[in-house]
């Protein structure tokens, strides 16, 4: 059977040059890797200028694009066979199109910027060099994951993106907790990586190829049986629930706050974390056949919003509450891109604003953590605005944002999302849309009780003795990004929806929104956010303004059973260890004792028999003439014994 082909546009001009987006932030790992100790005096500004040369050549790339006409904006540019084997051709290319690009200037343009916030950040730390080494190189591999023209390219990013954030999250190593979260990060990462690796195994066992044309190609003409191409579907979705730190592999990504601040705001708020959305948006051909796959990603979407949610509302650490935080805004990512065509583009569009407004906290957290003498304990806070009015302002904007404060970016595009969702229509539709707006309710309580807890009320901390604190406003190379990225949490979100404008751009990739009938009018729905949040926002102000917040959190045994499941992540690694680590467990033990009894004892137990018995044969050879003739005689005797007997008879 035949399909129709996908076809790119061959690199020309400037698109000739692509590949320069991941060779500068790579020579510039390579550089202070190999450069070593003699690059510590300069090796972050050697970081710094890969990331932003890199983020230029994406602006050059992207305004390129604007001059070509919509059906010759997709760019494929080949650049070395890989695999040149018979029946086994892959080659490696680049793919820039309307998808990759955004995503370029995402991961380039907010990772110059947390270049920059780390030159002040990690200014005193004696590893800088290497900690710049290795953002380079975490830019690079994320740059591949996104801009591959092939699913084989895109996994070898992908390992690549794991392998630096492992790298940096335990980069603080001597600190077992580091050291512990990023083998968990790894460890439940590569269960995720199972599944994308079969995944495109079935696509070369059925299509042939593991490009996103023949894929891809394949898929639209119904090449790929349904029960195959919805495995497939749903194995990439489990390589994204991994990646993205999505229900049921959640659990790593709020232990990997460990890391350094910037990393957290890098890896796990802007751009690791969302390779699961992008996975999912460029495989829409393959999702859009299988109604099953889709189902299950929005289901799990829902179940990620209300976890994410509550279990933030429980932690104490600033960064695990933006972690949990993280968690439930990817959730109403998947919800989207489950949806289909009408939210394809609604979910990157959430992606994108999420980019600008959750590195901004996290980078305000930095701050505040950098002013506190590293505490992060939201009950060792209060009354920091007087003390820290850039980081409150540019922080007080990611907040308004996130909670979708009319006017700013998380209004338009998580409203949309949330629309989108009642818009699906029935008893599923209901229920979507019903756990879309709790979650935004929700939000609004948790991320309240962080701002207020952080910057308003009284000072919790003492100015005075061993445990004096002094809290000040950060360097410029620190609130300088937050001013930025507090911009584009303010703004983005508008300026993607638009006209459309977003929605159009990613439509020859995401495909046409289709517009359903509305369940709601959108002015009611909205109204209804609106005051869904405010509850969320008032029921923060009076248990954590209004009255005196306490020091130290009440114990278990004082507080209701969920806020104990919420403190102890719903139970996740409980689940987790009964479910996968102790059966792993058990299944190792039980081979090791199989290999060293059954494969090893059959063995030594063979060479045990065969040395016993040659050892008593061994006693047959006396050398004595005599015993041999009597030997023989004895013999004799037998053999004429036996032919007596049978003649007899």
């Amino acid at each position: 059977m035949t399909h129709t082909p996908v076809h790119y546009a061959a690199a020309s001009g400037a698109f000739s040059v692509s590949w320069l987006l991941i060779l500068l932030p790579l020579a510039g790992a390579a550089v202070l890797l190999l450069g070593g100790r003699r690059t510590d005096r300069f090796g972050h500004l050697i970081g710094t200028l890969a990331a932003a040369a890199s983020f230029v050549v994406g602006v050059v790339l992207f305004a390129a694009m604007l001059g070509r006409s919509g059906d010759d904006r997709a760019v494929s540019q080949h650049l070395f066979s890989w695999i040149p084997v018979n029946g086994f051709q892959v080659d490696v290319g680049l793919l820039v199109d309307q998808l990759s690009i955004v995503f370029v200037l995402l991961i380039t343009g907010v990772g110059t910027l947390i270049h920059i916030y780390s030159i002040g950040y990690m200014a005193h730390d004696p590893a800088r060099r290497k900690f710049f080494a290795y953002m380079n190189l975490f830019l690079a591999s994320m740059l591949l994951l996104v801009l591959g023209n092939n699913f084989l390219s895109l996994y070898a990013g992908w390992e690549l993106v794991g392998l630096s954030s492992y790298l940096l999250i335990k980069f603080w190593e001597d600190r077992p907790a580091a050291a512990t979260a990023a083998n968990k990060a790894f460890y439940m990462n590569r269960v995720g990586d199972v599944g994308l690796a079969i995944a495109i195994m079935l696509m070369f066992a059925t299509v042939g190829s593991t490009s996103y044309a023949d894929v891809f190609g394949a898929a639209a003409a119904n090449v790929i049986g349904y029960g195959t191409i919805s495995a497939i579907a749903l194995l990439l979705l489990l390589g994204a629930c991994g990646k993205s730190g999505q229900f049921p592999l959640q659990a790593w990504l709020p232990d990997a706050m460990e890391g350094p601040t910037p990393i957290s705001a890098l890896i796990h708020a802007a751009t690791m974390v969302t390779a699961g959305v992008y996975l999912i948006v460029r495989s829409a051909p393959i999702f859009n056949e299988t109604q099953a796959a889709r189902t299950v990603v929005v289901v799990i979407g829902a179940i990620t919003i209300l976890l994410g949610c509550v279990i933030g509302c429980a932690y104490d650490d600033i960064k695990k509450v933006l972690a949990y935080s993280t968690v439930s805004q990817i959730g109403y990512m998947f919800l989207a891109v489950g949806l289909g065509p009408a939210g394809y583009a609604i979910g990157i569009m959430h992606l994108l604003a999420h980019g600008f407004f959750k590195a901004g906290l996290f980078l305000g957290a930095g701050s505040v953590i950098h002013a506190m003498d590293d505490d992060q304990d939201l009950r060792h806070y209060g009354g920091l605005w007087r003390y820290m009015p850039v980081t409150w302002a540019t922080f007080g904007l990611g907040f308004l944002a996130i909670i979708g404060f009319p006017g700013l970016s998380g209004f338009f595009t998580k409203d949309r999302i949330i629309e989108t969702a009642f818009d699906k229509g029935g008893t599923s539709g209901y229920l979507l849309g019903a756990v879309a707006l709790l979650g935004a309710g929700i939000t609004a309580f948790y991320m309240s009780r962080l701002f207020l807890m952080t910057f308003h009320g009284r000072p919790r901390w003492s100015s005075e003795g061993e445990d004096a604190r002094h809290p000040h406003e950060s360097p410029p190379t620190m609130t300088g990004p937050m001013i930025v990225l507090a911009v584009g949490s303010t703004f983005a979100g508008g300026l993607f929806v638009l006209g459309h404008s977003m929605q159009d751009w990613l439509e020859p990739v995401a495909g046409e929104g289709v517009e359903g009938v509305h369940t709601f009018s959108p002015i009611v729905l909205t109204a209804l956010t609106l005051v869904v949040v405010a509850g969320g926002f008032a029921a923060a102000w009076l248990r954590y303004q209004a009255r005196p917040v306490e020091a130290t959190a009440r114990p278990d045994t004082e507080v209701t059973l969920v806020t104990v499941a919420a403190r102890h992540d719903l139970f996740a690694n409980t689940v987790n260890e009964t479910i996968a680590m102790r059966p792993g467990q058990f299944l190792t033990r039980f081979l090791v004792w199989l290999d060293l009894v059954g494969v090893d004892g059959l063995v030594r137990g063979s060479a045990a028999g065969i040395g016993g018995l040659s050892g008593r044969m061994r006693r047959l050879q006396t050398g004595f003439v005599r015993s041999y003739a009597l030997s023989m005689l004895g013999g004799a005797v037998l053999m004429v014994g036996a032919l007596l007997l049978v003649w007899g008879g």
